[in-house]
């Protein structure tokens, strides 16, 4: 992949040569997955011993991974930073996971599953992978049934289901509001059982902050202990990262604080492509912040908004208490402007339906910024006991932060930063660029276009996890070259051991020894707050140019000023922080560099000069029907993107109407 000339939309980066995925096989879109299962090629179980598989991330997508490769016979050598695997983020997720099972016998199919999927991510999504998690996803719910994961039920007995933002079906199983956490100690039992086989060496505590590549093949990492602050290097015949999105960019957003970008980016700067970094999601329904003093956003699961009403008071200014506020003085405004789905519209479009009612001097709470969610009619409807049922953790969790019930007082809610769909290019067989290296989960870009639809991640992560990549990984451990170097001969003293340990070990030094006077935190909080200004909810070439300004100029700073007390060679979470934001700042340069060049809207990415005279999203399929995939070419260089045209066979583009 080789610079050529720059991009006429800006001198900012050059256009390499055109991507494509060549490991989607050809023929109906329902017949890919079978056939390329069919044609990958296998490692027999006694050469499966032999192979040794590095796995980074312990959420849904990497303890699922974890286990289901070390079942098959290999070795995994696995990694996360906290203290047990069943701390992954993925317990935050709330509301439920979707699958094609048409238990309610509402006309859902994999087809519709599909449908959905590619029209919720505005066409910005690849029908092959997005075809194969809608078929994958039925078997998800077996799998997980049969570990014991205790999914709602009718009175019958049969798995209940609810509606998500974005479809017409009701196809969401769900665990009360604990989905996640349900399902993560699910795949947790399953890769805890491989721990004590003795087939998962699991390594708690320990980062990771490099990737080794020998011979242009993905090797091994190098990590940090964070309780002894050792630097290690681990070697294996193939490396899988699961280690989620890059949301914290922000700041401010729904993620664990912990949540992080370095092995991506670690991965990306050694030569994996990053596909789409632009398409970031907010989610609709957080509590709205409290103030400056936070570091952290609350998520109100999207579940809610099956019973709750969205509403702001039709006039500006208006203050009342919401009780006082009449009927006819209140805008359903979902309900309104999307009749056919009402408050269950995707993600993007409620989020800025908030945001321009809020910007109208409708919105409610401190500041305005916050609109209603309120359960009244589903109390009065259903019963107070029924509603308590389905959601009384999350109405107990609210109460916690806020100090009002919603059984009384409706919810207040505003979007906030949540999900990334952007991530490491993958092929079809969850491969980047790099061989050996593969990324699933939030780590990758492939399933979700330009907006996810809710109850989609706990369906990709553990599809990935479970079923995608424990069937395209042997293919490629069964094709290694016979000359390959054996991992017995990539000890430290290998040259590119040596090197990339030395790298990592002059970076954290350069950061402890830094003479300067400001904090990680106080780094990550001002480059979230260009980000959320000049790329969060819209986005406007100005402002873009300006983040694209204001960003090397603070990356400067913090290299100036950075202040990193303590010492390497035990626990430093302040260290730890710095080592993050240090990579945060550049990953926000080239998320800011790729909404720039996408001059459309599409999904989450809103351009307000791309917009129709409603305020909707206006695409532009004749000139950004593409992925963007960016190049790392070295400190100070102009990245190269590189265009994976996407083609729609089954699904074809329209525009995008929930009315």
């Amino acid at each position: 992949m080789q610079d050529t000339t720059a991009d006429p939309a800006d001198a900012g980066w050059t256009t390499g040569e055109p991507l494509a995925d060549t490991r989607a096989p050809e023929g109906p879109v329902a017949e890919r997955w079978e056939r390329r299962k069919f044609t990958a090629k296998l490692v027999n179980p006694a050469n499966r011993r032999a192979r040794t598989v590095i796995v980074v991330g312990t959420g849904l997508a990497g303890g699922a991974a974890g286990a289901t490769l070390a079942e098959q016979g290999y070795h995994v050598v696995q990694f996360c930073y906290q203290d047990s695997p069943r701390r992954a983020h993925s317990i935050a997720a709330q509301g439920g996971i979707n699958a094609a099972k048409n238990y309610r016998n509402d006309g859902d199919s994999v087809r519709r599953l599909f449908q959905d999927t590619v029209k919720g991510g505005d066409f910005r999504s690849r029908e092959s992978n997005v075809h194969r998690l809608a078929e994958v996803s039925t078997q998800i719910i077996d799998q997980c049934v049969a570990q014991g994961v205790p999914f709602a039920r009718e009175y019958g007995g049969l798995l209940d289901t609810r509606s998500f933002g974005g479809v017409q079906v009701s196809r969401t199983f769900y665990a009360r509001g604990q989905t996640g956490q349900q399902l993560l100690l699910g795949a947790y039992q399953a890769l805890s059982r491989q721990i004590a086989a003795g087939r998962v060496e699991m390594h708690e505590r320990t980062e990771m902050l490099d990737l080794l590549v020998v011979d242009g093949r993905a090797r091994g990492i190098v990590a940090r202990d964070l309780v002894t602050g050792s630097i290690d290097t681990y070697l294996a015949d193939a490396v899988v990262l699961a280690t989620g999105g890059y949301g914290n960019v922000f700041h401010l957003s729904t993620n664990a604080k912990n949540s992080n970008a370095t092995a991506i980016w670690r991965a990306h700067r050694r030569g994996a492509l990053f596909a789409n970094p632009c398409f970031t999601q907010i989610h609709p329904t957080c509590i709205p912040r409290a103030g400056d003093h936070q570091s952290k956003l609350t998520l109100m699961s999207e579940s809610l908004r099956n019973d709750g009403r969205i509403w702001v008071p039709r006039t500006a200014g208006d203050h009342r208490p919401p009780q006082e506020i009449p009927e006819d003085e209140r805008d359903y405004y979902l309900e309104r402007a999307y009749p056919a789905f009402g408050n269950l519209v995707p993600r993007d479009i409620a989020s800025r339906a908030a945001k321009n009612v809020c910007d109208e001097g409708r919105g409610v709470g401190p500041g305005g910024q916050g609109v209603y969610l309120d359960f009244t009619d589903a109390i009065e409807r259903l019963g107070r006991a029924a509603v308590e049922q389905k959601y009384g953790n999350l109405f107990e969790m609210y109460e916690r932060i806020t100090d009002e019930s919603p059984y009384e007082t409706p919810m207040r809610i505003y979007p906030a930063i949540h999900y990334t769909m952007g991530g490491l290019w993958v092929d079809y067989d969850l491969q980047t660029t790099v061989p050996g290296l593969f990324a699933i989960g939030e780590a990758n870009f492939s399933d979700h276009g330009a907006n996810r639809l809710g109850a989609s991640a706990l369906m990709q992560g553990l599809a990935d996890g479970y079923f995608i990549l424990p069937s395209t990984l042997g293919d490629y451990l069964a094709t290694l070259p016979r000359d390959l170097t054996p991992r017995s001969e990539l000890g430290p003293d290998h040259p590119v051991v040596r090197e990339v340990v030395g790298e990592v070990t002059n970076r954290l030094h350069a950061l402890l020894v830094n003479p300067g006077d400001r904090s990680p935190e106080s780094f990550q909080k001002q480059l979230g707050e260009v980000l959320w200004e000049h790329c969060g909810m819209a986005r406007d070439a100005a402002g873009l140019r300006r983040a694209l300004s204001e960003i090397p100029r603070l990356r400067e700073e913090f290299w100036n000023r950075i202040r990193v007390p303590g010492s390497g060679e035990a626990l430093n979470q302040s260290l730890e922080k710095a080592h993050r934001v240090s990579d945060y700042l550049e990953l926000a340069e080239l998320m800011c560099r790729d909404a720039l060049h996408r001059e459309e809207s599409c999904g989450g990415h809103f351009r307000t000069e791309s917009q129709t005279e409603g305020g909707e999203a206006e695409r532009d399929d004749s000139r950004f029907q593409y992925v963007a995939a960016w190049e790392f070419t070295g400190e100070g260089k102009p990245p190269v993107l590189h265009r994976e045209e996407l083609e729609f066979q089954d699904v074809l583009p329209s525009r995008r109407s929930y009315a």
